[in-house]
């Protein structure tokens, strides 16, 4: 009988092993498990491996047989701390491995943690998954960022595709932990934002639903400002032909009241109105608001 599409693919799908099991590491086993990808197990907490072994997954007795079973390995763990907690017992067992370590941390971490799995004689890909535990598996919406050496990349691009849409950012480890917190940055400042003005709606006899479509068009607006800014913000242009700080700072003043007046925590829009009094004081108010890039940036050694 000719082979079917679904056998194909299971006939040709890299054995992988999976190093924790909280919602995203278990989403992705479920999805290379889904795709025909015979999978190894491990986790701190045994149990949680349970209903991945109903499906079909194999539970390591330890991390070094976790790490024994297959060339590619991934991590999905809090950050980088837990993975040297977890390897460092096993280090023996590391050369040879291909580790992609999914746990978020910061570029200087990602760095560090790719010399010492070079030590151990295993090879790091870095990744940063812009997706929940439940976009894994949704290839077409859903992307994760990889930087690392590139042979191990394209060695193994096809297993890591099935999670979600590999996006490869180059050779230097720290690459995909930057990208992946520059979008953190963004997410938890914009949600925090978000809940803020639920606050004050709350303050008011408002519900959240009361104001969603003002927030999802507020929110969405975005995607124009931030096109508009970054071009003039690459082209050293913060003219304020378009806005002034003058007139943000009256405006994030203005939010900043309102919220004291209902009575609602003002730490966040306390900040904001700092940052914006600190562009007027650095001379900037007849400026773009996108001046205070320079009060953000950081300070550095004159060339």
């Amino acid at each position: 009988m000719p082979a079917t599409a679904a056998t194909t693919a299971a006939s040709t799908a890299r054995p992988v092993t999976v190093i924790g099991l909280g919602p995203m590491g278990q989403a992705m086993v479920r999805t290379f498990l889904d795709r025909g990808h015979e999978v190894t197990v491990w986790n701190r907490t045994p149990s949680r491996a349970e209903p991945l072994v109903e499906q079909g997954a194999v539970l390591a007795a330890n991390v070094k047989d976790a790490l024994r079973a297959n060339e590619l390995v991934v991590l999905s763990l809090t950050d980088y701390d837990a993975m040297y907690a977890i390897l460092d017992p096993a280090a023996d067992a590391l050369a040879g491995r291909v580790v992609v370590n999914l746990s978020s941390d910061t570029p200087e971490k990602t760095r560090e943690g790719a010399r010492w799995l070079a030590g151990h004689g295993a090879t790091m890909l870095t990744g940063g998954v812009a997706s929940s535990p439940s976009g894994i598996g949704d290839t077409e919406n859903m992307n994760t960022f990889y930087s690392g050496p590139s042979a191990a990349f394209e060695r193994h691009r096809d297993t890591l595709g099935v999670l979600t849409r590999p996006d490869y950012l180059g050779e230097e480890p720290g690459l995909a932990a930057l990208m992946y917190q520059l979008g953190m940055g963004m997410f938890w400042t914009s949600m925090l934002s978000m809940l803020q003005s639920v606050a004050l709606a709350d303050a008011h006899g408002l519900k959240a639903a009361d104001i969603l479509d003002h927030a999802r068009a507020t929110l969405g607006s975005l995607e124009s400002f931030t096109a508009f800014y970054a071009e003039r913000i690459d082209a050293g242009n913060h003219e304020g032909d378009v806005d002034r700080l003058a007139m943000g700072v009256a405006s994030t003043e203005h939010v900043l009241h309102t919220m004291a007046d209902a009575g609602v925590d003002t730490t966040l829009p306390s900040t904001v109105v700092e940052l914006f009094r600190r562009g007027m004081a650095a001379g900037h108010a007849a400026d773009s608001f996108s001046s205070l890039l320079e009060v953000l940036k950081a300070d550095r050694p004159a060339a």
